[in-house]
């Protein structure tokens, strides 16, 4: 469902993604983690056809995401780091918008309204405007609003950044009953994030992919080593200072009992 051949970016002299290539197929959760800047971003821009990869080529359901973008974009929910929401407009009325721009008409449009909201618990908030809203709130329609025309494949882009630790945990057991003959990849700097849903890791760094392995054999790898995920990942990517940090604060939460 996501096929990435050699893809290259490039931003004038700066090598943002270099020679990236994997698959994933349908039913998969794959977690694309990084250290900020490592490139994340960029080829998820270029999987929902926002950007062009310099070379190499990339297809989401079958269709090249240069040659046939609007065929791409009728099978994807992407949700971008930073999502572009309509502030003045009330969250109902934002989402049957979003919902009949993607086709949804009548009975179609009524049930997947209300699918995003049941399972994005967005009752509460529905006669708000956005700017009336929190942000764990706003991430969450960002969300329902990637996911309301029940697309094939799903990217998301740091998706639980603003939630709070019980909206996250209710965010990955939504993420996961979504899995069904959908591909799923999602993308953050937290590798505590990531292993608490995934199928595969995909680890990238200064825009070069360094490991695609089930999670499974990452944990085992760990174990060989006498060390755990976050050892791995840090020996990876040359983790020192602010990823040391960030990699210690998720190891030190799950002890705590808090999300895993």
């Amino acid at each position: 469902m996501i096929a990435v051949h050699d893809v290259t970016k490039r931003y004038g002299p700066t090598l943002a993604v270099d020679r990236v290539s994997f698959r994933i197929g349908a039913g998969e959760i794959v977690g694309f983690l990084g250290p900020n800047g490592a490139g994340k971003s960029t080829l998820l821009r270029i999987l929902s056809t926002w950007l062009r990869p310099t070379s190499g080529r990339a297809e989401v359901a079958g269709f090249d995401v240069e040659r046939h973008p609007l065929e791409v974009r009728r099978r994807l929910g992407y949700l971008p780091e930073h999502s572009a929401l309509w502030e003045g407009m009330r969250v109902d009325r934002l989402l049957r918008f979003v919902g009949s721009m993607r086709g949804l008409t009548g009975r179609r449009l009524d049930d997947r309204f209300a699918w995003v909201v049941s399972g994005l618990s967005l009752e509460t908030v529905l006669r708000k405007r956005l700017n009336e809203c929190s942000k764990g709130f706003r991430q969450r329609i960002g969300v329902a609003s990637a996911l309301i025309h029940d697309p094939a494949v799903i990217v998301l882009d740091e998706p639980t950044h603003g939630l709070d630790p019980r909206q996250v945990v209710a965010f990955r057991n939504f993420l996961r009953s979504l899995r069904e003959a959908r591909t799923i990849l999602f993308s953050s700097h937290i590798l505590s994030e990531v292993a608490s849903i995934s199928d595969r890791l995909l680890i990238i760094n200064r825009g070069r992919l360094l490991a695609d392995a089930p999670l499974t054999e990452m944990r085992d790898r760990a174990a060989r080593k006498g060390t755990d995920l976050e050892g791995i990942f840090l020996e990876m990517v040359g983790g020192t200072g602010m990823e040391r940090e960030e990699a210690g604060a998720g190891a030190a939460v799950r002890a705590a009992g808090g999300p895993a």
